[in-house]
């Protein structure tokens, strides 16, 4: 066992292609407000929670240093798990699908708190996103 432990995620880096349509998603859509903006790295932090959710864009100095863009045979993570409050599946759908963005139905899964119903969503770059509520009682 390593000297320390872990706390919380500090935050996620997603290379995207397009950074005001993925500032849209994450800010607009997922409620999660600028933090941070550097010019010089093509980089924008955004607030969500006590986390930050990094957007590198791919023609970006940094973003160019990983490659080419995600795409359908190469994704940048698995899927981004986002602890929400309240899940209200009616309303998160609702609110998902005003916002041009497809939404599956909710299941029971495992997470840091947990089982608890949470949705799949996908953001402009085809990133899975888990929209996870509070533990089952």
């Amino acid at each position: 066992m390593p000297d320390f432990c872990i706390l919380h995620i500090d935050h996620l880096v997603l290379r995207v292609r397009d950074l005001a349509r993925s500032m849209k998603f994450y800010g607009d859509v997922l409620g999660c407000p600028l933090d941070r903006r550097r010019e010089d790295l093509g980089m924008v932090h955004l607030a969500a929670g006590s986390s930050l959710i990094d957007l590198v864009a791919i023609e970006g100095p940094l973003g160019r240093k990983g490659g080419a863009a995600p795409g359908r045979e190469g994704h940048n993570l698995d899927h981004l798990c986002l602890r929400i409050e309240p899940f209200d599946e009616p309303a998160l759908r609702a609110h998902l699908q005003a916002a041009g963005v497809q939404v599956e139905p909710a299941e029971q899964r495992y997470g840091a708190d947990g089982e608890g119903l949470s949705v799949y969503c996908l953001d402009p770059d085809g990133n899975r996103v888990e929209l996870k509520g509070p533990p089952l009682a």
